[in-house]
């Protein structure tokens, strides 16, 4: 039975999360839960560039690496909150709240992505765009709801691959099923207001299959692509003066793999300065810090721990995250709606 692509799939599973997930998942997920969520899409009033990166398990060859750039605005939307009739400042300039909120109206957001992941000799890219409805609740809450359509393509480097017995002519490798295209979408919904956020997301929920040669015969083994489910909530809490704290969490589901949460506590300081530490169960501690350097630019840089057995051979996992406010007339510093 020829086990090497029954063994590159369960590689290019780990790259997303410790042996649990296939899309590929990230320790600053509160910098962009648009990674994960594209109700987020337009929540800002500026257009959000993000450039990511994370070297995972770094020291072990063939290690996953992933790579992602995203971009969303929002459409139709009014210049910003308002208080007491007036255009409000940045949270940044304004540490004072005020119960004098006027509703704002529902606005559209639209937005597109492209990710890549290389696991040893294995490829997954994908490309997607996204479009997002924001409606009021009331004075103080939002709710908005997105959608996600894309396309995923698998691929493997023969090239790359050592075979036991070189002779042989494998045919899960060289019958061409092993680069495929397949259609993706993804859709979610999210609740915030300016001191909480709560999201439900899905991805690849279109049922596609994956054939697998499973041995040297015409018979194949048919894998499905798993859906996946995120669970994502966040709270600030303003214990100071410029000074504020952030607890996050992240449940994913991918059946039938185990379940995935991520804790996260991030510390704020005066809207441009932050650190925090995450813990991934039965995978990984990271520690994180950033800085909104000014109206235009933000960047951030993560270190996760492996506690899991694979610590012993790798040095750990690193991720680098770099922001650009685009279109932001009103100068703002610090995101107004998805810190």
């Amino acid at each position: 039975m020829n086990k090497l692509l029954a063994f590159g799939v369960m590689f290019l599973v780990a790259a997303g999360s410790a042996f649990a997930q296939q899309r590929p998942q990230y320790t600053q997920y509160t910098l962009n839960n648009y990674l994960a969520n594209p109700a987020i899409t337009g929540i800002e009033d500026y257009a959000d560039l993000k450039l990511g990166t994370r070297h995972q398990w770094s020291g072990l060859e063939g290690a996953p690496q992933s790579y992602y750039v995203s971009l969303h605005m929002p459409v139709n939307k009014p210049g910003g909150s308002t208080y007491g009739g007036r255009r409000s400042m940045a949270k940044e300039s304004s540490m004072k709240s005020s119960n004098i909120y006027r509703k704002s109206r529902p606005h559209h957001g639209f937005g597109l992505m492209a990710m890549s992941t290389e696991t040893g000799p294995l490829k997954r890219g994908s490309i997607s765009a996204s479009y997002a409805y924001h409606q009021p609740l009331s004075r103080n809450i939002k709710v908005s709801a997105g959608v996600q359509p894309g396309i995923i393509q698998y691929s493997l480097d023969p090239a790359s691959v050592k075979l036991a017995n070189n002779s042989l002519h494998d045919p899960a490798i060289y019958d061409g099923r092993v680069n495929e295209v397949k259609f993706d979408l993804t859709m979610g919904l999210w609740l915030y207001s300016r001191n909480f956020y709560a999201g439900v997301a899905g991805a690849q929920l279109v049922p596609s299959k994956r054939q697998f040669v499973a041995d040297n015969t015409v018979s194949d083994n048919e894998g499905s692509l798993q859906q996946h489910y995120y669970v994502t909530g966040g709270y600030r809490l303003d214990v100071a003066p410029y000074f504020a704290l952030i607890p996050s969490v992240m449940v994913k589901m991918a059946q039938p793999s185990p379940l995935s949460v991520d804790a996260t506590m991030k510390a704020l300081y005066a809207d441009r300065l932050w650190a925090g530490i995450t813990y991934r169960h039965k995978e990984s501690v990271a520690a994180m810090a950033g800085i909104s350097i000014n109206h235009l630019l933000d960047l951030a840089y993560s270190y996760d721990a492996t506690t899991s057995p694979l610590g012993q051979a790798s040095a750990g996992s690193h991720e680098v995250v770099l922001g650009f406010k685009l279109r932001n007339t009103r100068k703002i510093i610090c995101p107004e709606w998805a810190w």
